[in-house]
């Protein structure tokens, strides 16, 4: 007599595996996300849902010859115990881009195909708006769907699958005197009901400020515009009707679209407290603080009309003191992240003149790298709901 016993763990081979490596390119993501957020394909993607993102190669571990010695078996002398370290890996590989053209093996990269919405939700996991205080007077009401009933009709879409199997083991019992699964008839089917729920938010205005002078190059636009793509995208992920005011400027401010907003290019001298101005005007005109969280957001390469400094810190002043929060984004040179100075000009005169400094952040970014970092700074843990 033989005994024989199925492996079924086997038949789960594929989904297994097909699972683990989707968690290994989101591991993947995750450690990476500094570069991510700032890669080129994505904030260009004009509206694709699926973009390429670069990363090393997901082998498994293994044992493999080196093809480039001529032995390959060897023995070794029995004294080796657990933990010992049988061999190193030629500290001499090259690197991407890097010095002379060498003889040594680099890393290997590929493009996994990812959902922007998958980068995003991981992106977005910590992010909230800041000392975000409720509004009664101009609570916004959002839509949500809640299942609140069981039918007997309705669409195979909403089948409840669970209850559907119960009601069938339920008529058994009547019928047959056993709870057992039976064929599924028309009368155990149960289906899934739905109504819309009103929940209310408190109102919020961001402004987006951006300075589109002829000193911001192909480098500081392409920064300020990889982080506005971001909070854009943050805000209308996680807050349903929050107003989004996009305001460009050089020596005047105007308000503008959002497709403006991302293409206009750069001409023209530095007024920063024009644009400061408009906001206060939009702000008193249609969104007034005691009806709306305001957040202004200003991004520049921090060179100033030198006559107009004293206007830029009473204006930010103004908006402190109006807002629930104010960040100011100063972009550097493309490389100098290695030569840091301490900050630049307006940001070092913001943080030497603004009387408020407790709803002001300010950030500086001189590698494309630290526009993450910037996001987590600005709408951090920092200033939990009120």
């Amino acid at each position: 007599m033989s005994v024989q016993r199925n492996d079924w763990s086997l038949q789960r081979k594929g989904i297994i595996d097909q699972e683990r490596h989707k968690e290994r390119i989101k591991d993947a993501i995750r450690k990476n996300l500094g570069s991510i957020v700032s890669n080129e394909s994505i904030i260009l993607s004009n509206g694709r849902k699926r973009v390429k993102v670069p990363m090393r190669a997901l082998d498994e571990y293994k044992f493999r010859f080196d093809y480039r010695k001529r032995k390959h078996v060897g023995q070794g002398d029995g004294k080796t115990k657990v933990g010992d370290i049988i061999g190193r890996e030629n500290p001499q590989g090259q690197g991407p881009g890097a010095g002379q053209a060498g003889d040594s093996p680099g890393q290997d990269f590929y493009e996994a195909d990812v959902e922007i919405d998958e980068i995003a939700a991981m992106i977005f996991e910590d992010l909230h708006l800041p000392f975000l205080v409720d509004k009664a007077k101009q609570a916004v009401p959002a839509n949500t769907t809640r299942f609140t009933e069981i039918r007997r009709a309705g669409a195979l879409s909403n089948l409840d699958k669970r209850r559907t199997v119960l009601e069938n083991i339920r008529r058994q019992a009547r019928e047959k005197g056993e709870a057992k699964l039976g064929p599924i008839k028309k009368e155990d089917l149960r289906f899934k009901s739905w109504e819309d729920e009103v929940r209310y938010e408190s109102n919020a205005v961001v402004v987006a400020m951006m300075d589109v002078s002829g000193s911001m190059g192909e480098f500081k636009k392409y920064i300020a515009r990889s982080f506005f793509f971001w909070m854009v995208r943050f805000l209308r992920t996680k807050y349903d009707q929050v107003k989004i005011i996009f305001i460009s400027h050089h020596t005047e401010a105007r308000e503008v679209t959002e497709e403006q907003f991302f293409t206009q290019g750069e001409s023209g001298g530095t007024v920063v407290s024009s644009a400061y101005k408009l906001a206060l005007e939009i702000i008193a005109e249609r969104f007034p603080p005691r009806d709306w969280n305001v957040y202004p957001f200003h991004f520049s390469d921090g060179d100033n009309y030198y006559s107009d400094n004293e206007d830029a810190v009473k204006y930010a002043d103004e908006l402190i003191k109006t807002c629930n929060l104010f960040g100011y984004g100063e972009i550097g040179e493309e490389g100098m992240a290695t030569f840091r100075r301490s900050s630049g000009a307006l940001l070092s005169i913001f943080n030497d003149r603004l009387k408020n400094k407790d709803r002001f952040i300010g950030v500086r970014i001189d590698d494309k790298e630290e526009v993450y970092p910037a996001l987590k700074q600005f709408f951090g843990k920092q200033g939990l709901v009120a």
